[in-house]
């Protein structure tokens, strides 16, 4: 007995944990050991896992702290675990997800199985149409502010596993590593960009906003994504007062609302005839408004519908132009096709689920930035763009699933 482990985790749960880790890829952490670099010595990297982890002895390195630009100009903090950390706490994320799983509110759709962002657009469509007005609601710094006691408070209510439990609260604990080698001391938050941050915000949340509406304001439905959320009111003064009072409960929970983002919006149509300053609002990648739109019967109405928003629309057009189309004349149409066909696919999977006439005509710039890469790789249609045009017209008739955009119907013309 003097051998026994104080935790008996499974080996076969730390096999499956890397598995979960290989199959999302991701970078490397402070250490500069990749997923291939961890898998040449797999049995032992995986067996002083499951070692120190059963022996209570199990330290998380130090997160490597990189910054994300963000569209408004600010940068976004992303804690990258070790491959071999998120191993770890994946091992936990197995145990720990399927006993939260059935208690989280059914408006709540991020990071849950058989759930999605697009699920939750649809569902804030839907509700637009019969409520008039929307709480927009920004969390200022949520993953950076979640309060360490009331969280593992959360986690206690649904997990007696004491290994679970310990290791959480170390990982909470981990510091932020610059590329210098200095370090950043954490006594709150969650690091974004770790495994186990999304199953602790989700059920931060879960206790601090999702439970408490049900509790004291179970008349106003909502949509949230991690910390993405729109409330939806029938009269503006309910939107008005809900606001100080989600105020008032994130304050006793030691989060704020971001005064700047946080926005009340009359979401107007042909049925509504009030003029109001603020009518559109970003969710998830997607800006409702007022949109033309067209009835089963073909008559024109004006709908509040989601559509592809600006930010995403520019940082969609940024791509683009990096690909520098022009410079690439050595390539086959072929080989570029192949090394943008995944990027396209992913856009057009994802905003062109809603409204997607406002994502062709974005996607027309691909085919304009196509056809000048004709005209400087073939010496016969220099200064013709009109003509390049029509030779790149007659590939995607007899070759339309060449890119993508063709098979969706953004052909040449």
């Amino acid at each position: 007995m003097q051998n026994a482990k104080p935790y008996e985790i499974s080996k076969y749960l730390i096999m499956e944990a890397f598995q979960r880790v290989k199959a999302n890829h991701g970078s490397s952490g402070i250490d500069g050991v990749t997923i291939s670099d961890f898998e040449k010595n797999l049995k032992d990297n995986l067996y002083k896992i499951w070692n120190r982890m059963s022996s209570g002895c199990y330290f998380p390195p130090s997160v490597k702290l990189v910054e994300i630009p963000k569209p408004n100009g600010g940068k976004r903090p992303l804690g990258i675990p070790t491959v071999g950390d998120r191993v770890a706490q994946m091992a936990a994320v197995i145990i720990l997800e399927p006993q939260v799983e059935p208690c989280f509110h059914e408006d709540s759709y991020a990071y849950r199985p058989k759930r999605s962002a697009h699920d939750a657009i649809a569902k804030a469509r839907e509700r637009c149409w019969k409520y008039d007005w929307v709480l927009d609601m920004d969390i200022s710094k949520f993953f950076d502010t979640i309060d360490h006691e009331l969280l593992m408070k959360a986690v206690k209510l649904h997990t007696d596993s004491q290994w679970v439990l310990l290791y959480i609260e170390r990982w909470l604990k981990v510091p932020y590593e610059l590329k210098d080698g200095s370090r950043i001391e954490r006594d709150k938050g969650v690091p974004q960009g770790s495994v186990i941050g999304p199953v602790l915000a989700n059920l931060f949340l879960h206790y601090v906003f999702d439970m408490w509406m049900n509790r004291y304001h179970s008349n106003v439905p909502f949509e949230r994504y991690a910390d993405d959320t729109i409330c939806h009111c029938s009269t503006r003064a309910q939107a008005e007062a809900l606001k100080v009072s989600v105020q008032q409960r994130f304050a006793e929970c030691k989060l704020a609302l971001n005064e700047d983002k946080t926005r009340i919006v009359y979401c107007k149509d042909n049925r509504r005839k009030e003029n109001h300053e603020v009518i559109s609002f970003d969710f998830l990648g997607y800006t409702f408004r007022p949109r033309k739109a067209v009835d089963k019967n073909g008559i024109s109405f004006t709908g509040y519908l989601p559509a592809i928003s600006n930010k995403s629309m520019k940082r969609i057009r940024e791509k683009i132009r990096s690909w520098q189309l022009k410079r690439h004349t050595f390539h086959k149409l072929e080989t570029i096709a192949e090394k943008i066909n995944p990027v396209l696919r992913g856009w057009i999977i994802y905003y062109g689920k809603f409204y997607p006439t406002r994502l062709k005509i974005l996607l027309e710039e691909v085919n304009r930035l196509l056809a000048r890469w004709v005209t400087a790789k073939y010496k016969r249609y220099r200064g013709k763009l009109r003509r390049a045009f029509y030779w790149l017209g007659n590939i995607s008739e007899k070759e339309k699933s060449l890119f993508y955009h063709w098979a969706w119907g953004v052909t040449p013309t």
